[in-house]
């Protein structure tokens, strides 16, 4: 059974967590411009932002508590700009001292609450850090509020070039494509809401319906009502 919360000590995080009996198999990770710590078979890792659906395969009882951080929070809690992690997975060791992740693995496995001792470990090492870039509020509003990327430049005061390398940083990729991504998002949601595909559309900021269906099958690589058939399942 898969769960989620917001994080208590994070805002805009979201702590997650999958348990219990299931059948495995494959399933599609859809890029969101998150960045996650995750604890699974008795290992820490991190899974970068993706700028496009990341297919995984996974073991039936598999077990998951992981964090999610909200856009451009990630690279201050792992000490990595963004972009290096970008559609990748990799083990917390091959970030932080092997050791240290080791020991850190070890206490989430022994906590009674894994996705609390995830977002614990999360919290301490944000409290040693420098906190998020103040860009990374605001940049993240207007692409979600359907901003240009030159109106987003010319509000922050950053410019053009300077917005794609900071954006690179903070989030993983340029801003282009972190507003297609969150542009996406917002579509599945009201698209799971019940909205007609059209509506959808409209009311996320496509063209229309077709930009709407070859945006989603690009970032997605499956058509929408695909894609909402294996998020019902």
């Amino acid at each position: 059974m898969y769960a989620e919360r917001s994080a208590r000590s994070l805002p805009g995080a979201v702590v997650w967590t999958r348990s219990g009996p299931h059948t495995g198999g494959e399933y599609r990770v859809l890029p969101d411009g998150c960045t996650d710590i995750i604890w699974a078979d008795g290992r820490l890792l991190v899974a970068g932002p993706d700028s496009r659906a990341f297919v995984a395969r996974d073991a039936p009882d598999r077990e998951y508590a992981a964090i999610r951080f909200a856009p451009g929070q990630g690279p201050s809690v792992l000490g990595v700009e963004a972009h290096e992690l970008r559609n990748q997975r990799v083990p917390l060791d091959a970030l932080w001292p092997a050791a240290e992740a080791r020991r850190l693995a070890e206490q989430v496995a022994d906590a009674p609450d894994r996705a609390a001792a995830v977002e614990a470990l999360a919290v301490r090492r944000l409290r040693d850090a420098a906190p998020p870039p103040a860009y990374v509020g605001p940049v993240v509003a207007a692409l979600r509020a359907g901003r240009t990327v030159a109106e987003v430049a010319d509000r922050t005061g950053l410019g053009e070039r300077t917005l794609h390398r900071r954006s690179l940083a903070a989030f993983g990729y340029g801003p282009k494509t972190l507003a297609r991504v969150l542009r996406l998002n917002r579509a599945l949601d009201l698209a799971r809401g019940g909205l007609p595909y059209a509506e959808v559309a409209a009311a996320a900021g496509y063209a229309d319906q077709a930009h709407l269906a070859r945006e989603v099958k690009t970032l997605a690589g499956v058509a929408l009502g695909e894609l909402l058939q294996d998020s019902e399942a």
